[in-house]
């Protein structure tokens, strides 16, 4: 897992992937500190939290397209596929550099942090538990992301897909807000609010650190880890 985690970091930071990440990220939350907290005389980094997670639910998808389309494409996956290591390992391996790239996008927030303090003391609790959610609501975005990669060999589609389902919960309040009325079925109504990616993440955002917010993110990251494993095996083994 090691060898492969190495050869996926070198793969962003020696392409465009990581800087573009980063600079978008970077430009959007940069522009949104000082607004909404510099121009505002507010120390509160709420509402930068609040807007750029809509930025990042594009930025997650660009990051892992082409962590198994690019190769299939490239007919370098059989090489990766006979490798002496197990499936586990090489998907684990791809998560992880792109989970470790988005961490890195999101450190910005704990400068930002750190730049208030040097003014007023800012609500350490509320930011770095703000920060934990964004960062396990990012990590479960990135498996789901890496699923849809390995479904193809076209990395714009993988992207497309990405970010379809990234507008998708983005608005998935609004969605579910829309099925309650429409379709008027408890269970349908109790399953969109138990799939609502950002009402786990809102508590988060209270500072409030609830253990099933954080097994709901984990657990979303597991089991679509397990999905992509599952396709590489058929994959090998056909």
């Amino acid at each position: 897992m090691g060898a492969i985690l190495k050869r996926e970091l070198s793969a962003y930071f020696n392409s465009a992937i990581a800087y573009v990440a980063m600079t978008v990220i970077f430009l959007v939350s940069g522009f949104l500190f000082a607004f909404n907290c510099f121009l505002s005389n507010n120390a509160s980094l709420s509402a930068v939290f609040g807007y750029t997670i809509y930025i990042i639910v594009f930025i997650i998808p660009i990051i892992t397209m082409k962590s198994f389309a690019e190769e299939r494409r490239q007919k370098s996956d059989q090489a990766l596929l006979t490798a002496p290591v197990s499936l586990t390992s090489i998907v684990m391996g791809k998560f992880l550099a792109a989970f470790i790239l988005y961490v890195i996008c999101c450190s910005i927030f704990i400068v930002y942090a750190i730049v208030i303090s040097f003014f007023t003391a800012p609500d350490w609790s509320v930011t770095l538990c703000t920060w934990l959610g964004l960062i396990l609501f990012g990590g479960a975005l990135i498996a789901v992301d890496i699923f849809f990669s390995v479904l193809t060999e076209s990395t714009i589609i993988a992207a497309i897909l990405g970010i379809a389902f990234g507008g998708l919960i983005s608005f998935s309040s609004m969605i579910n807000y829309a099925v309650s009325n429409v379709i008027s079925i408890d269970f349908v109504t109790q399953l969109c609010e138990k799939l609502n990616f950002t009402s786990y993440y809102s508590d988060f955002t209270y500072g409030i650190l609830n253990i099933s917010d954080v097994l709901f993110f984990v657990s979303v990251a597991g089991l679509f880890i397990f999905f992509t494993v599952r396709v590489l095996e058929k994959r090998r083994w056909s």
